[in-house]
């Protein structure tokens, strides 16, 4: 799609997107172990074409999100757009469920015979013929050897039923060795000013290796949007995830909103969004292709867009750096190498 929003390439792909992307964890909805509670599926659909109208050219789901229904949410969204109006789709293999009892936990599988099924799956609910990106979720829990599940990956680029196939939440051990079987087009790793460590690590990695890299949380699942309180924590339903996560409780979410608070003195002076600078810090390392940030309504949407234009100054990255010092938030490297 054509967008006047400044683009960057994912690695070797032939893909130029966005700096920010359309994360659709929170609109898989709820009655699973992972989700956000319950979803307005009308008011999703809404936030999916106001980032697009936007010029937000891509979109970041999961088969897992909601058990299938994230998928299913952005091809509603989606049908009907011309061609030419379309976003890149992405999304990941590797994690199942039990269809008749979904108060189990989902599980990481690996299995070639699983991949092959899901991304058939994946592939009739978002309602196209290919996916932009595919992804292995998480390394496996089967004990599956990367060896074979990234074969399948390749052998699914080389059907031509995904143009280009990545993995998230792999380290760089695991990085290497499936780069030796065939080019890793991108690494998805959680990455904020909260969550740090991925730039001492897997970022360098990527960079030195031509692999196109997509952070998911960038303002730390709703902590560094400037919108978040310790009331608010206290009342998170008993179906969102982050109710019962440390990050959101105590000493944990003492920090993280000092943090939070931190960020917005640097908003106030460049005259945007506590989260455009949360989700721009994370675009100012090297290596970072773009960012996947959520939204349920349009309306967040125009919290974070600013983003994908925002360019952080050394007084801004200094100050982010030490308000992360002083206040003991996450952990990694506070500054850019």
């Amino acid at each position: 799609m054509h967008t006047t929003l400044p683009t960057a390439s994912l690695g070797k792909s032939g893909m130029h997107l966005t700096r920010v992307g359309f994360g659709a964890w929170a609109i898989g909805g709820g009655g699973w172990r992972y989700g956000w509670g319950e979803q307005d599926d009308a008011e999703s659909v809404a936030a999916i074409r106001h980032a697009v109208e936007r010029g937000v050219n891509w979109i970041d789901t999961a088969a897992v999100y909601g058990l299938g229904h994230s998928e299913k949410v952005v091809a509603n969204a989606l049908r009907g757009l011309p061609e030419k109006d379309r976003p890149y789709v992405f999304t990941k293999a590797g994690v199942v469920w039990d269809d008749a009892d979904h108060s189990v936990p989902p599980w990481r599988a690996g299995a070639p015979d699983s991949i092959k099924r899901e991304v058939e799956d994946s592939l009739r609910r978002l309602e196209v013929e290919r996916i932009d990106l595919y992804q292995m979720h998480w390394p496996p829990q089967d004990g599956t050897p990367l060896e074979e599940y990234w074969q399948v990956f390749l052998d699914l680029k080389q059907e031509g039923k995904v143009r280009a196939v990545g993995l998230s939440n792999h380290d760089v051990p695991q990085l290497e060795q499936a780069e030796a079987m065939g080019h890793v087009d991108s690494l998805q790793p959680q990455f904020s000013a909260i969550y740090r460590d991925a730039a001492a690590s897997v970022l360098p990695w990527c960079e030195g290796n031509g692999t196109g890299v997509i952070v998911y949380s960038p303002m730390g699942s709703g902590l560094l949007t400037g919108a978040f309180t310790a009331e608010r924590a206290a009342q998170l339903e008993a179906g969102d995830w982050r109710s019962g996560h440390p990050d959101f409780s105590g000493d944990g979410l003492a920090r993280n909103l000092a943090l939070a608070a931190a960020l917005r003195e640097i908003a106030e002076r460049r005259e945007t969004t506590v989260a455009a600078v949360a989700v721009a810090w994370t675009l100012a390392f090297p290596g970072v292709t773009g960012a996947i940030v959520g939204a349920r309504r349009p309306t967040q949407v125009d919290g974070w867009l600013p983003a994908a234009e925002l360019e952080l100054g050394e007084d801004d990255m200094a100050d982010i750096a030490s308000a992360i010092e002083r206040t003991g938030a996450g952990s990694g490297p506070s500054r850019v190498a």
